[in-house]
């Protein structure tokens, strides 16, 4: 059975910014889903901030099985009850998948209940993003690090609750590290938070980010809430049962 993944990106800087339409004419998510539609049971969709309902209907998430989110400079017009519809969904079972800035969203606040807030510089330096969890399935022929040539640095302290696993440490050339792969648990659905991205830079056309990003929705999959018959409140009512993984 295939895992659907919705990409959703804002879709913004490709539109105003030459550089980034350059490198992305047809957007971050069209890149990604394109990478993603490439692998063996992976059917990957896309939705951006622009379309109704931000692409996000309840019909679209309820048939994903994992969200992958790219967004930067508009996180403050993603609609509320989108972000609340969203959330739902992950606690159902819904997987996540956020990028870069997402950090910063809506949703991923949400989720993590903190304000996520980080240092960073746009230097295009040198990134060596090392591998500290070997044999986890989202590192999967990664080897020992990825090492970027040109990235925006993102540093410590990273304002988010302890993680599950910490998958990947970041080291920048001006000293700054940064938990850049991390993982959580909400309800019923997985979460991981990737750092590589920036929208000047074609992070996204690398190989070992793009396997990444794949390698995490297949981890994340859940298929859906699965649902136990429990007693509360003197009737019979429905409750998720937690994945096992």
């Amino acid at each position: 059975m295939s895992i659907h993944v919705t990409v959703w990106n804002e879709f913004e800087h490709e539109k105003v910014d030459e550089k980034v339409r350059a490198i992305y004419p047809d957007g971050i998510h069209a890149v990604i889903a394109g990478y993603l539609n490439g692998l063996d049971g992976i059917e990957a969709g896309t939705a951006t901030l622009d379309q109704a309902e931000h692409g996000l209907t309840q019909k679209t998430l309820d048939s994903t099985d994992v969200l992958v989110w790219w967004g930067h400079r508009a996180h403050d017009k993603v609609w509320d009850d989108i972000v609340e519809r969203a959330h739902e969904r992950v606690l159902d079972g819904m997987g996540l998948v956020a990028l870069h800035a997402s950090l910063l969203s809506k949703i991923f606040r949400r989720l993590m209940g903190t304000r996520c807030s980080l240092r960073w510089r746009m230097a295009g330096e040198l990134e060596r993003l090392w591998v500290i969890e070997p044999h986890h399935p989202i590192v999967e022929g990664i080897g020992e690090y990825i090492e970027l040539p040109e990235t925006e640095m993102y540093g410590e302290r990273f304002d988010v609750p302890d993680p599950d696993k910490v998958i990947f440490i970041s080291w920048f050339e001006g000293g700054e590290v940064f938990r850049s792969g991390i993982t959580y648990t909400r309800g019923n659905g997985k979460i991981f938070y990737f750092r590589p991205g920036h929208e000047t830079l074609p992070i996204y056309h690398n190989e070992q980010v793009l396997k990444v990003i794949g390698n995490a929705c297949r981890w994340a999959a859940f298929g859906g809430s699965r649902e136990i018959e429990c007693f509360h409140g003197g009737k019979n009512i429905k409750e998720p049962l937690s994945p096992l993984g």
